[in-house]
């Protein structure tokens, strides 16, 4: 039976709709309100705030703790500075994605990983010889993700540190209201935004401060509803719904590379040993088998197959996860994962796993759609992700 997150007690009275879902054994909040519009939009044009603690955390330190990471990650550890981020992928040994998240360096020996599934027995197993403590720190800290265009002005508010120099990607330690926190510059919505790290026990503390900071920044607590439709439009993939894990996978055709997810940029081919490099390596030199790219479907042809049934046409205020058909030449040459609408470019776009050559950018495709329970096919074309990628996501000091 799921539990609530250290701020539980905050987002239940809040959470009006209450709908719910659970995540990795926790109650999260699917939306708060009935529809999720107000949410969305308060991504795009305001500050949002969104529990992420069900995140997975382990805390790695010690002497050997940057070559213990070395060894797992797919990207270079000895080029990371303290305060800084790394997003990167991990790998089995035949180069197969078992996860990927983020690695903050908190000091020289000190860094902290997050994962969307357990890792701690597979960071154990991988750490065995070397001087390195590895601590599942998940339930003693509580997560928050400040997302969107007046998220720096809400912290300009509830901290005493100069916010606007904290850039993309990296890591600070700082207090919100008296309480030690660790601000980071990241998250899973593709624009302006930071996340939260704070002690389980001052959990409700910060996030009063926040919300009391943002209330002139119309801030609104926002679930899990509208992050999704906010991450496909930053082009982010999602375990279980775009790939599946190496550990969890049932076939081979359910295991993804780096390079098979658009994350080849995240490999570094120059580095010492780690594990999955040879086949990676192979990989890159003779090219991916598929790719997970982006799709922007031709709307006008979807309109045009409402008409036909005398029907206005419907844009999904959600999400889609359910896969579908993509074809090329009368065959079916991929899938698409994830489906939405973007409220902010007005266009239908998808993530979709493409064979090759298929996913090169520019192709032409043509993807599943139904409507009263018959299926079509569309038009569509592949893009390269992000689709939605504001100035302000990585600007410093950042601006609206």
């Amino acid at each position: 039976m799921p539990v609530g997150t250290p701020f539980h007690e905050r987002t239940f009275p809040l959470c009006e709709s209450l709908s719910y879902r659970e995540w990795s054994g926790y109650y999260t909040v699917s939306s708060y309100e009935t529809h999720h519009e107000h949410e969305y939009n308060a991504i795009r044009n305001a500050a949002a705030l969104i529990d992420i603690s069900p995140l997975f955390k382990y805390v790695v330190d010690g002497p050997d703790a940057a070559r213990l990471l070395d060894r797992v990650i797919t990207r270079d550890v000895s080029r990371m500075d303290v305060g800084r981020v790394f997003y990167t992928p991990w790998c089995d040994e035949d180069g197969f994605v078992i996860d990927d998240g983020t690695v903050a360096r908190l000091s020289e020996t000190t860094f902290r990983l997050t994962s969307a599934d357990p890792t701690l027995r597979w960071l154990v197993q991988n750490g065995r010889g070397f001087d390195a403590s590895i601590e599942d720190v998940s339930e003693r800290t509580g997560a928050l993700a400040l997302q969107g265009p007046r998220s720096a002005d809400v912290l300009r508010v509830c901290t005493t540190t100069d916010i606007d120099r904290l850039r993309y990607f990296r890591i600070l330690s700082t207090a919100i209201h008296g309480v030690p926190v660790e601000i980071s510059r990241t998250g899973y919505t593709g624009d302006l935004g930071y996340e939260v790290w704070v002690d389980s026990g001052a959990a409700i503390h910060v996030w009063d401060a926040i919300m009391a900071a943002g209330r002139a920044m119309d801030i609104k607590p926002v679930g899990m509803l509208a992050l999704d439709v906010a991450r496909v439009e930053a082009g982010l993939v999602l375990a279980d719904v775009d790939y599946v894990s190496s550990r969890k996978a049932l076939t081979e055709a359910q295991k993804y590379t780096p390079y098979e997810m658009g994350l080849g940029r995240l490999v570094d081919p120059q580095k010492a040993a780690f594990i999955g490099k040879a086949p990676l390596l192979d990989e890159r030199a003779r090219g991916p088998r598929r790719q997970i790219v982006g799709l922007d479907v031709h709307w006008s042809e979807v309109e045009t197959l409402y008409e036909r049934y005398g029907l206005p046409p419907v844009a999904p205020s959600a999400a889609s996860r359910s896969a579908v058909p993509v074809m090329s030449g009368g065959r079916q040459v991929g899938r698409a994962t994830t489906t939405a609408w973007s409220p902010t470019l007005k266009r239908l776009i998808a993530l979709a796993t493409i064979d090759a050559p298929h996913f090169k950018t520019g192709t032409k495709v043509r993807i599943e759609i139904t409507i009263e329970g018959i299926r079509h096919f569309v038009g569509a074309t592949v893009v390269a992700t992000p689709f939605f990628h504001p100035p302000r996501k990585t600007a410093t000091p950042p601006h609206l």
